[in-house]
């Protein structure tokens, strides 16, 4: 009988195939944490360096910062189409471009279009008006008149009447009745060569004119430093020359007089006032010549030559005779280079 030893499968030995494992497992661990901490420790110090040597960034990272290119599918998708977001959005292709815009070369001549009086303002751009509490573009007078783009002339409106009571035209005793008078919007070049919005008053029956004259001088790069109503200065004549200010309406007497100023009646205009004065030979016999603004003495002597001086030969000049007005370089005891005038 043969023994169960016989056939019972022989145990594998440990040691077979000549690995033989080491005798603890601790000692096992310990002999292959060294190598690898050390390559890890490696691995994670060269991401570091790579890093923030290199300024870059983790994917992650790429799509906190940047959000709108990371996201921009899923965001397209929840956003509903414009036209859905903004339903009372103006196009912005319809509105008016040329209201603000400025140049120094002369715009080309044209003929406004027959519309009404809100579409002419806005396609002309003309409703831009300066400051100091002007009418608002959106209530153009419907009364306008347009000329040219730029260039308009208009009843006072209750606004202006506000600007001018109790300054240039007075609260009580004026015998000029406000619906004499046209406010006239203009634009203009000054002395720096930029053009700027400009605003006179005067009397209506030469509103015409005005609009005309200017537009000339305009199309000319004629140079005027400043046109404002007189009222920013006050309704003082004296400190608006100073400032060398053209203005026109203002409810005065001659400087130096007691006498009505033609002024008064909107039917005058002064012109670069502080380089053309007002000059007065042998005032009230005494021999003295007087010379207003002070300041400007200088220009008195029109024998001189020197920039913005009004002569015979100027185009302002030129326009404003052209216009039926005379000049106050003409007159005899006195002489007023600035002024130009006209009756009515």
């Amino acid at each position: 009988m043969a023994s169960n030893s016989s056939n019972q499968k022989p145990e594998t030995s440990n040691t077979a195939a000549g690995r033989k494992p080491p005798a603890d497992r601790k000692e096992f661990l310990k002999r292959v944490s060294g190598p690898f901490g050390f390559l890890l420790l490696m691995i994670m110090i060269c991401s570091f360096l790579a890093h923030y040597l290199n300024d870059s960034e983790t994917l992650q990272e790429y799509a906190d910062n940047n959000p709108e290119l990371a996201y921009r599918d899923s965001l397209e998708a929840s956003e509903p189409p414009e036209d859905e977001k903004l339903p009372n959005a103006p196009d912005a292709s319809s509105t008016d471009a040329t209201a603000g815009d400025k140049t120094v070369d002369k715009p080309p001549a044209y003929n406004i279009p027959e519309e009404s009086s809100s579409d002419a303002a806005d396609s002309t751009g003309t409703d831009s008006l300066i400051s100091s509490g002007k009418d608002n573009a959106m209530t153009v007078n419907p009364e306008r008149t347009i000329y040219q783009d730029g260039f308009y002339y208009e009843p006072l409106s209750e606004a202006v009447k506000q600007r001018i009571t109790g300054v240039s035209y007075p609260e009580t005793g004026c015998t000029v009745p406000y619906e004499e008078l046209n406010y006239v919007g203009l634009l203009y070049v000054d002395f720096n060569g930029d053009v700027q919005e400009g605003e006179l008053i005067c009397n209506k029956a030469i509103a015409q004119d005005m609009v005309e004259i200017f537009y000339e001088l305009y199309q000319n790069d004629y140079r005027i430093e400043r046109i404002r109503l007189i009222d920013e200065y006050g309704g003082d004549d004296t400190l608006s020359m100073l400032d060398n200010n053209t203005s026109c309406f203002n409810y005065r007497v001659v400087d130096g007089t007691t006498s009505l100023s033609k002024h008064a009646l909107g039917c005058a205009i002064d012109i670069n006032p502080f380089y053309n004065p007002y000059v007065v030979f042998n005032r009230n016999g005494t021999g003295e010549t007087y010379i207003s603004p002070a300041g400007s003495e200088i220009y008195a002597d029109r024998s001189r030559d020197f920039p913005y001086k009004i002569d015979e030969e100027d185009l302002c000049y030129k326009l404003f005779i052209g216009h039926g007005f005379t000049w106050g370089g003409n007159w005899n005891s006195s002489k007023d280079y600035q002024h130009f005038q006209i009756v009515l």
